[in-house]
């Protein structure tokens, strides 16, 4: 039970007309007001917040009234509206625009919302109300909705330990608080891992091979960093991956690519080999408490695939394909080294730089040579002109609304009549204070208030792009310009969100299936036809030309061996750790080897990512759900497929249809929502097709 000494309270209450998190907004939209918030803020809003949901929790609990949906399920679900809002702000930037206090600050708060939490989920009374309702679910009227918050409700309290005895009730807090505080760990750990790294390089002979614009931007990071005359290349994707591909020098290449592989595994106060060792056990006693033989089979209860048996079957039905197209992608990359005169063994660092050869001798295309027409501006033009025409969006630059950083921008969003739909931030380039990678979230979820006002949301797309140069605009590699697309499709599910409940609306659905949206994206983004409509070159104007798009397209299914390979690993990793039943000892270096050496994983890869820098499952929500990406690949695939057999790409009874499954979120099974957008099952060969692993 959280509480709070006399002296806290008076702080809570005496600061409370100045902290912006706790007053109205009073900006446009009602957006966050990030000029106002300073890191002071936090604390004594989450308290405030945690106090005023544990005071409609005993307002629930201490009703006379007999339990109905009304008075317990959506008074329940309503609760934690202020809470929801704080942690709506300080969470996304913890991962966008952090620092010291704000990381202190989250492992502070692990532990107390793990404690209110449980104060929720291991109420008795409160339990006593909600199973009633439950119990009672045939004779309600409700409507689908309502059902699904109910199911969800219950399951939630049931997994949350409420069924548990005081004895392990006790227990399931303590292990709740624990993982609480070592995620958050783990997280901070990688991002300081990432950020400490410099390679720097003082002899421009061993910058051979990198194209200017490479060099050009790790000039610049040197100059910022006070080295003069030298070049600087760090862990963020930007930097790393361009040197990988195009780096002659393969010691520098080994140095950078074992810095990175190592991350979180470096004997040091950042290693995280120690807290994976005591996450595992943690989340399988958890699990075990609750009656489920592994973590996996708690976790996907919930997902499309149900169960780990499901999952594993599915992962093994692909790698047997990947495996066998890597081997010949290596076989091809050994030639090239030996016809060259080379006198060593393909290793992992390698990889990329000879596949990029591959490529430009069976396909000649240059990857490089693909970067000026997709100038992030005409990405982001192009992005939101496939919006337009699937779905009638329009986007209006906003200049008059708060941003964390000055390098986000705000878009409002509208239907083609007007009408306001929500508000889109994107930032783009990376930082010390953001972490690596991709991803969209949310500073406030669409939903309908009790008193029946729709509430608009207000999303964020945040990524690491290559940043411009004194000379040039940001220009994409078409990796970037992929992941652009995915976002912009988890973005548009919690735009287009059209449920009355926060937990059901939007990007809330299952695990397995929320990279549907975002996945299908990416098939536009090289579809021949809106490549015409999109990618120009910055300098010129000119369309990108059509040898280039057809070299494209010739080797749209090169290299899919390594990289599905490679996902799949990581996919199996995460798997192997979440399907244990027990636990004697654990050495997570050890127990990644004998993973990947089970599944024949080639020495010339590695997982997409190693046990100590996985992020996904050890940190950020994706545990025994890292498969979900490539699970969501068959119904991205599939659906894809769907616009294609009308002849048109932008087909709008197409369009229209799958614009309804992204309003409805959660509200529906997600197997019974895709059945409803395709008429069928997906489809499973689509995926080897769209790989070209059939």
């Amino acid at each position: 039970m959280l509480t709070l000494s006399a002296g806290v309270l008076l702080g809570v209450f005496s600061c409370k007309e100045k902290n912006p998190l706790l007053t109205d907004y009073n900006t446009p939209f009602n957006v966050p007001p990030f000029d106002k918030i300073k890191v002071e803020h936090y604390e004594p809003a989450f308290i405030e917040a945690m106090k005023q949901q544990k005071q409609a929790i005993d307002k629930i609990v201490n009703s006379t009234e007999e339990p109905t949906f009304e008075n317990t399920i959506e008074a329940l679900e309503y609760s934690g509206g202020l809470l929801s809002e704080v942690a709506s702000v300080f969470y996304p930037l913890t991962s966008a625009n952090t620092n010291p206090q704000m990381q202190e600050l989250a492992q502070k708060f692990a532990s107390m919302l793990s404690s209110h939490g449980d104060d929720i989920s291991l109420d008795p009374e409160l339990f006593k109300r909600v199973k009633a309702v439950y119990d009672s679910k045939e004779e309600l009227e409700l409507n689908p909705e309502q059902q699904m918050l109910l199911r969800k409700v219950y399951n939630g309290f049931v997994k949350g330990g409420a069924n548990l005895p005081e004895d392990k009730q006790a227990r399931f807090r303590e292990i709740n608080e624990a993982l609480a505080m070592l995620t958050v760990k783990f997280g901070n750990n990688v991002l300081a891992e990432t950020n400490s790294y410099q390679m720097v390089v003082e002899d421009e002979a061993d910058l051979a091979g990198l194209p200017e614009s490479v060099k050009q931007a790790a000039a610049e990071v040197a100059k910022d960093a006070g080295l003069e005359d030298k070049w600087v290349f760090t862990l963020h994707n930007p930097s790393l991956i361009p040197f990988l591909e195009y780096a002659e020098n393969r010691e520098l290449r080994e140095k950078i690519f074992r810095a990175n592989s190592l991350k979180g595994n470096n004997g040091d106060d950042k290693d995280n080999k120690e807290i994976i060792t005591q996450i595992v056990p943690l989340r399988l006693e958890r699990a075990q408490l609750l009656g489920y033989p592994t973590h996996s089979h708690y976790i996907l209860e919930d997902n499309m695939a149900k169960n780990p048996e499901t999952v594993n079957g599915f992962l093994a039905s692909l790698w047997e394909p990947a495996i066998k197209r890597a081997k010949t992608e290596a076989y091809d990359i050994q030639k090239m080294i030996d016809d060259e005169g080379g006198k060593f063994r393909l290793e992992p660092w390698d990889w990329s730089y000879y596949a990029e050869k591959v490529r430009e001798q069976k396909y000649d295309l240059d990857q490089n040579a693909l970067k000026p027409y997709f100038s992030l501006e005409g990405v982001k033009k192009g992005i939101f002109l496939l919006s337009q025409k699937l779905y009638g969006l329009q986007f209006e630059k906003l200049t008059n609304i708060p941003i964390y950083h000055p390098d986000v921008v705000a878009y409002e969003v509208k239907e083609a009549d007007g009408s306001h739909i929500g508000i889109l931030y994107m930032d783009f380039y990376p930082r010390e204070s953001k972490i690596s990678g991709a991803w969209m979230t949310e500073y406030r979820g669409q939903h309908v208030t009790p008193d029946g006002n729709f509430v608009p949301p207000v999303i964020t797309i945040v990524t690491n792009f290559t940043r411009p140069t004194a000379d040039k605009p940001a220009l994409l590699s078409l990796d970037e310009a992929q992941t652009f697309f995915h976002e912009f499709g988890h973005a548009l599910h919690g735009l287009l969100a059209n449920s009355t409940y926060p937990r059901l609306a939007g990007t809330n659905v299952s695990r397995d299936f929320v990279e549907l949206p975002s996945q299908i994206m990416e098939n536009w983004s090289t579809d021949p036809e809106f490549l015409g409509m999109y990618a120009f070159h910055y300098q010129t104007g000119e369309v990108i030309p059509t040898e280039l798009v057809e070299k494209m397209k010739a080797s749209g299914t090169f290299n899919q061996g390594f990289a599905t390979t490679e996902f799949l690993a990581a996919a199996i990793l995460d798997m192997n750790y979440h399907t244990v039943k027990q636990i004697n000892e654990l050495d997570a270096i050890a127990f990644e080897k004998d993973a990947m050496d089970k599944i024949g994983l080639i020495d010339e890869i590695i997982p997409r990512y190693r046990s100590t820098y996985f992020q996904h499952i050890f940190s950020g929500g994706y545990s025994s759900g890292y498969y979900s990406y490539i699970w969501s690949g068959q119904l991205d695939a599939d659906a894809y497929e769907a616009f294609k057999e009308t002849g048109n790409i932008f087909d709008p009874e197409t369009a229209s249809r799958f614009r309804t499954l992204l309003e409805k979120g959660a509200t529906v099974d997600p197997a019974e929502l895709y059945r409803e957008f395709r008429g069928a099952e997906p489809n499973p060969e689509a995926l080897l097709r769209q790989r070209g692993l059939l």
